[in-house]
């Protein structure tokens, strides 16, 4: 099985897949024709008398100085193995075969000229697992992700290395272990493969898909959290959120408003009840969550449109001109990791406010101190309280805007840069402290729903404390916490929290 990409119009649905499961993609058929058309245009612009930059001239600083049409190969070659620079651990598996998924798509544009025995090559590399060594940093995201790619680039010609079912091998054993066979490159496939925006893309759609599942998991265990405190639910009535407009807003609040229907918890208190006003943590859960979401929505659609577009340089147009521009500048990819990274902050601080009322007798209606069966002996959740506080900070700390940091590279002639490629690789560690955050608080809210029998919470949400209970008993003195902590970070990451009620969630494009 495999995933069709047509360029131009592959969805945030597709890359999510290709993603979370691994499904190999190849090009669309369509996209052969545009391709063949590129190349043939760059074979003749090689051996024109007139420079064009990349095909026949250096790079950079260096784009005045003309090169042979008889060392065209070897400029893109050395121009590959130059490039090679990146520090650091290899990337995940899953962000590399998005990476090169997403180059397929850029090039499957026809305007790159890469030829389609390269094409083909990327494609049996996905299908057969191979998995260029890609170390994780390197870019500044202009121009392009040079250095990242350029180790992708440098396994098709057979140097570098690659993975193979977690084997590291190099790249030409690689690509000879699974019956490929590298492909020397040919004028401006080198720069065409490096010279792109897709490490730093692919590292913002793994931030993008994982903080929307922690979003989810997120409005799961504050309503868990509702009913564990005997919070209100009127302020999550439709006609709040209606009058305010905000999607995502109404979103959330619906979600809400789902989750908790039939709670005889929530209707044992409905008369009578004396509190005015909760905590915001509680009461404001639709009106921040809800922006959060908004600005996650706003970052996939931005992280969409990047995924399907052409961002090498020069560019062929279709009268078959060369023509140099910035596409490769990852400006709109450095935005959007910045509003991801606002949003997985601040679904982490109210989450974790949250965790805080639930442990705190003084707020949480009735419930024991730390959620201890018999506080003083036993101290219950007070460190994971702390826990969660300690990952709130960090990722508060890991908030501040990456776009806004350029400096000028290659001798002035990159003078601002964006910055986007770290700038997204930090959400795949916020993302986690995230899953954990939630994690706490599922495992928190769970306990004080327990602590309210013999009432019970809605039907939805006792199949959510069913999958928690799957893989975390009922805490009835302390024991050793970290294997429950990690148990319950493997649940909401894997997405199995919030199976059972996926349903009543907000996805990530708005219905």
């Amino acid at each position: 099985m495999h995933l069709t990409l047509k360029p131009g119009s592959v969805s945030l649905a597709t890359l999510s897949e290709i993603y979370f499961k691994g499904t190999p993609a190849v090009l669309a058929e369509e996209a052969f024709p545009g391709i063949e058309r590129a190349a043939n245009h760059i074979a003749g612009l090689a051996n024109a008398d007139e420079p064009t930059y990349g095909v026949n001239t250096g790079f950079g600083k260096l784009a005045s100085v003309r090169v042979s049409p008889q060392d065209v190969a070897t400029l893109q070659r050395n121009l590959v193995l130059s490039h090679c620079c990146g520090m650091g651990k290899p990337l995940p598996a899953e962000i590399v075969r998005l990476i090169m998924s997403l180059k397929l798509i850029s090039v499957g544009r026809g305007a790159s000229g890469v030829r389609v025995e390269l094409v083909r090559l990327i494609e049996g590399m996905l299908e057969r697992g191979v998995i260029p060594v890609i170390p994780e940093k390197g870019s500044v995201g202009a121009s392009g992700d040079l250095a990242p790619l350029a180790h992708f680039a440098a396994v098709l010609m057979g140097e570098g290395e690659a993975f193979i079912d977690g084997e590291r091998l190099s790249g030409a054993a690689a690509l000879a272990r699974v019956g490929l066979t590298p492909v020397p490159l040919a004028a401006k496939e080198g720069l065409a493969l490096i010279n792109g925006t897709q490490t730093s893309t692919a590292l913002a759609l793994a931030g993008l898909f994982r903080a929307h599942r922690a979003l989810q998991a997120a409005i799961v265990s504050g309503a868990l959290s509702t009913d564990a405190a005997m919070g209100s639910s009127a302020p999550f009535v439709e006609e709040i959120h209606t009058l305010r407009g905000h999607r995502g807003q109404i979103d959330s609040a619906a979600a809400l408003r789902a989750l908790l229907e039939g709670s005889a918890i929530r209707e044992s208190h409905l008369d009578g009840d004396t509190r005015v006003q909760d905590p915001y943590c509680i009461r404001c859960q639709p009106q921040v969550t809800g922006a959060c979401l908004d600005l996650i929505r706003q970052a996939g659609r931005t992280l969409e449109i990047e995924a399907n577009a052409a961002t090498d340089n020069p560019l062929i147009l279709e009268d078959g001109s060369a023509v140099s521009g910035g596409n490769f500048h990852a400006e709109p990819v450095a935005f959007a990791a910045d509003q991801l990274a606002i949003a997985i902050s601040e679904i982490g601080a109210i989450t974790q406010r949250r965790i805080a009322l639930l442990v705190d007798p003084a707020l949480s209606f009735g419930l024991p101190a730390f959620l201890a069966a018999n506080p003083g002996l036993n101290s219950g959740f007070m460190i994971a309280e702390v826990t969660s506080a300690a990952l709130m900070s960090e990722n508060k700390q890991m908030t501040h805007p990456a776009s806004v940091d350029s400096t000028p590279t290659s001798a002035n002639q990159e003078d601002h840069v964006s910055m986007a490629c770290h700038g997204a690789r930090r959400l795949l560690a916020m993302t986690e402290n995230l899953f954990s955050i939630v994690a706490i608080e599922a495992l928190s809210a769970t306990a004080g729903i327990e602590f309210r029998a013999p009432l019970e919470t809605s039907s939805q949400l006792q199949g959510v404390l069913g999958a928690v209970r799957s893989v975390v008993s009922r805490l009835e003195q302390d024991r050793y916490m970290a294997n429950d902590l990690e148990a319950a970070r493997e649940l909401v990451a894997s997405g199995a929290f919030t199976q059972s009620v996926l349903a009543f969630l907000p996805g990530l494009e708005a219905a």
